[in-house]
């Protein structure tokens, strides 16, 4: 067992858990882990966040409180230890948006209406002061990865290319900026996104990994939800949640248009970087496998004529996932596992 396995059944058997059944859940991008919680009756889940790996209980907490006060549904907290790095939550199934469509493509169009409700209640309320604000400087110099690990993995990274995009990106993305910035769940897609039928309005989205919460640019979280690195959405549904939203935050679609391409190319560019660095440096394979969707994003986000410059130095400076990319891609991961 390994230590931090017998440091959460300690937590547990302290809590109202206590002999409760323990099997690992399904884990995200980050160093935290889950696990499914059982007695004969009763399911939690055991969330695992690991301070020395810089994850923060503090901040899920944090977080959660703010979301309540705002009417969502957010997992009820069972048990807490922040500074150990664990906590138990209320457990909101397996209907998790990813696998509903999966058995009920007919949900699609209604479950994705009522995440867009989500976002659009969330749009432009007073953003709490422990939320980080996720500037355009920021948010360009976060696409550094797609060098180092994604192109560093396939041919030589160039000394500039990444200064040049990284100016080229933050100033698309300053003048598009639909104003103030707006509160940011930042990783709102179909595996963090539940759905609760037995509960009403929006409150029948639940939602799961918000921890890295911020303040940033209006429309972020709504690329995320329909260019989602993990399946594809629809045209259809993906084109009526931006009107949706437009219409129910009373944002001009031309300009919401410009900035959603903006915020999708640097938020696709930068999930490629990361996904490169997980299966290269992290020895998790299988988000190669996500590469050529999330690179097609890229590419329909830098169709907006907004963005030709950024689309100019992403054509001259980084390689399309083409079978022989990823094969190089591949071997690198596997020299680093062995």
């Amino acid at each position: 067992m390994d230590e931090r396995l017998r440091l959460a059944k300690e937590f547990v058997d302290g809590t109202v858990c206590a002999g409760w059944t323990m099997e690992p859940l399904a884990g995200d991008a980050s160093a935290r882990r889950y696990f499914r919680l059982c007695d004969t009756v009763n399911t939690a889940v055991l969330m695992d966040a690991p301070r020395k790996s810089g994850q923060s209980v503090e901040r899920f907490l944090d977080v959660a409180r703010f979301l309540e006060s705002m009417d969502l549904s957010v997992p009820m907290v069972l048990a807490a230890d922040p500074v150990a790095g664990f906590a138990i939550l209320e457990d909101f199934g397996d209907s998790l948006f990813a696998r509903l469509v999966t058995r009920r493509p007919d949900m699609e169009a209604q479950l994705y209406e009522t995440a867009t409700d989500v976002l659009a209640k969330l749009d432009g309320i007073a953003v709490p002061e422990f939320v980080p604000n996720f500037r355009a400087d920021l948010m360009a110099a976060q696409v550094k990865p797609v060098y180092e690990w994604y192109r560093g993995s396939i041919q030589a990274v160039s000394g500039n290319g990444f200064r040049r995009l990284r100016t080229e990106l933050e100033a698309v993305l300053s003048a598009t900026a639909l104003g103030s910035p707006t509160f940011l769940l930042r990783d709102f897609h179909s595996e963090n996104l539940v759905w609760l039928p037995d509960r009403t309005g929006v409150r029948r989205v639940g939602l799961l990994d918000f921890q890295d919460a911020m303040s940033g640019p209006p429309g972020y979280d709504l690329m995320s939800m329909i260019l989602d690195a993990r399946r594809d959405v629809s045209p259809a549904i993906a084109s009526r949640a931006k009107h949706r939203f437009a219409k129910m935050t009373g944002r001009d679609p031309v300009a919401l248009e410009a900035a959603l391409a903006a915020i999708g190319a640097q938020r696709n560019l930068r999930i490629m970087g990361v996904f490169a660095r997980l299966a290269v440096e992290a020895g998790k394979p299988r988000y190669l496998d996500l590469i050529p969707r999330v690179w097609q994003h890229v590419t329909t986000c830098l169709s907006h004529y907004t963005l030709s410059g950024v689309a100019r130095i992403v054509a001259e400076d980084l390689p399309e996932p083409s079978p022989g990319n990823m094969l190089k891609l591949k071997e690198r991961c596997h020299q680093n596992r062995h």
